[in-house]
């Protein structure tokens, strides 16, 4: 009886899923989630649903839920075989939009797909993944691997993410109180982080040899691939001791379309160019894709990652407790009347 028989036996690994590689990865996972543990888990990896109790030093708490991707900066992860900080970019996305409300990002969830799941890949991404959890102070509580022979080229896999966190009731940031006059702080980002690398990918087609070697001091791919800042810590400090107005997360759209959603429509804000440093990489990008200054400001965070909007007697003090927290600072706008011109200018 040959292979083609259509009495021979089939297994689910003929079939092209390996149940034993995917219980190999479960195993390698586990010391990793277990050192994302917090408060309110209630049980660990494994189980068909997670379970987690909101901290009980919430009066009213809300939950905050934030889901997302890394996008084709993957294509470059497989193409380059960095898999080890593509699970940082994946939580940063998520739990840093939760922390725009205010949230306190409680636990993390990952859905990891594949056509054929390659063991040690898996685990680097998802040793990303707990990296991220812990720096941002949230446990990875579950997720998904999904292997699904035929849905991907071989060596490629997509990632999802999701996060929830929680805000007290009387502490939600909405951006209802800002008022003309009011600072606009900028929070330096890591690189590019997680947006805009379709053009990432075509600036580097377009240079073809012409690479440089390096950038901000690191060689190119690991300037390219810097993951995703995460500011949840810092953040919260600067929540707990300041009236924060508003925060922007700086993500697909630029400075130009997030700015305006956390600003009530009479309102806009005027950015100062020069405010900020220009790295290195944002001005090889412009130069390359030819681009001018208000399609950079609207495809990539152009070096600002997040926006905290509060009163300017209250700027310098939650400044100084950011820079304390490691972050760079730059007061880089104010908040004005809005004549019906755009959201947001930089001049």
């Amino acid at each position: 009886m040959n292979a083609s028989s259509p009495n021979t036996p089939l297994s689910y690994k003929d079939a092209g899923v390996d149940i034993d590689a995917g219980d190999a990865l479960v195993e390698r996972i586990k010391p990793l989630a277990k050192k994302t543990l917090r408060e309110g888990v209630l049980g660990g990896i494994g189980g068909f649903g997670a379970l987690f109790e909101v901290p009980k030093r919430y009066r009213e708490p809300v939950l905050v839920s934030g889901t997302d991707g890394v996008g084709t900066k993957l294509k470059l992860a497989f193409e380059w075989g960095m898999h080890d900080t593509v699970g940082i970019d994946l939580v940063a996305m998520s739990v840093n939009d939760v922390l725009v409300q205010g949230a306190e990002p409680l636990f993390f969830l990952d859905y990891f797909a594949c056509g054929k799941l390659d063991v040690d890949t898996a685990a680097a991404v998802v040793g990303g993944i707990a990296r991220g959890c812990e720096l941002s102070g949230c446990a990875l509580i579950g997720g998904e691997t999904a292997e699904m022979p035929g849905m991907y080229p071989a060596g490629e896999y997509d990632l999802a993410g999701f996060a929830v966190g929680v805000v007290e009731k009387s502490k939600i940031l909405t951006g209802c109180d800002v008022t003309a006059g009011d600072v606009v702080l900028g929070l330096a980002s890591s690189g590019v982080h997680s947006n805009g690398f379709s053009l990432v990918r075509k600036c580097i087609e377009r240079a073809g040899s012409a690479l440089p070697a390096t950038l901000d001091g690191q060689p190119f791919r690991q300037a390219v691939m810097a993951p995703t800042r995460l500011y949840v810590k810092s953040v919260l400090a600067a929540l707990a001791a300041h009236p924060v107005k508003a925060l922007a997360h700086i993500t697909g759209g630029g400075l130009l379309e997030n700015i305006p959603r956390v600003l009530p429509e009479s309102l806009a804000a005027h950015l100062v160019k020069g405010s900020w440093p220009t790295s290195e990489l944002f001005a090889w990008l412009q130069a390359t894709a030819g681009i001018d200054d208000t399609e950079m400001n609207r495809t990539f965070n152009n070096g600002i990652g997040m926006v905290l909007v509060l009163a300017p007697e209250h700027a310098s003090a939650c400044a100084r407790t950011l820079e304390a927290a490691g972050e760079r600072v730059f007061e880089i706008g104010r908040i004005a009347a809005r004549a019906g011109g755009p959201a947001v200018t930089v001049v």
